[in-house]
């Protein structure tokens, strides 16, 4: 398995801290209707995530705001406006991608999707039968230990979310647990 130094992960953090300086400078609104919208995408991409990973024995990820952040970033800057389903440079990152109809989709929906992919998996072969299940094995991948997520709303209307792991999942032959 490819080693995951802290110097790639500090590399990714020093792209991340000035990408993120864009925010720094732009209006920010502080509501207690923000702070809990966000808590409350925190804990559903957290409760969905950990309650898989529990499923087949690998310990829970915690949240990274950096990779949220680049996942913002990320959303923002190259998928507003086309909202495809199109993976970033990742930097060392592993990546799951979920489009939606409308506005009204969640982290919860979106990591639900992803999990509801076990039912291709066959661990027995390491598999998936028929359909993609490469969401699922990164969200039950031993060795992620953290997970950022972002969610925006694309210029068409539609629901554009993206999460970031750290260290990143399914390498080829590889089982994720």
């Amino acid at each position: 398995m490819p080693s995951h130094s802290p110097l790639v992960f500090h590399a990714a953090n020093i792209y991340l801290a000035a990408l993120s300086l864009i925010f720094l400078f732009s209006p920010t609104i502080s509501s207690t209707a923000l702070t809990k919208a966000k808590t409350e995408t925190i804990n559903q991409v957290l409760d969905g995530h950990n309650s898989a990973r529990k499923a087949v024995g690998v310990p829970p990820l915690q949240w990274e705001p950096l990779l949220a952040t680049y996942a913002r970033v990320y959303s923002s800057n190259e998928r507003r406006k086309d909202c495809k389903l199109v993976h970033s440079p990742g930097y060392g990152f592993g990546e799951n991608l979920f489009w939606g109809k409308g506005s009204r989709w969640t982290a919860e929906d979106a990591v639900a999707a992803w999990v509801a992919e076990r039912q291709w998996y066959h661990h027995a072969n390491n598999s998936c039968n028929a359909k993609d299940c490469s969401h699922y094995t990164q969200i039950v991948w031993r060795t992620t230990q953290r997970v950022g997520c972002s969610k925006i709303i694309c210029d068409s209307g539609e629901t554009f979310i993206a999460c970031e792991y750290y260290p990143p999942g399914n390498y080829f032959g590889q089982r994720p647990y």
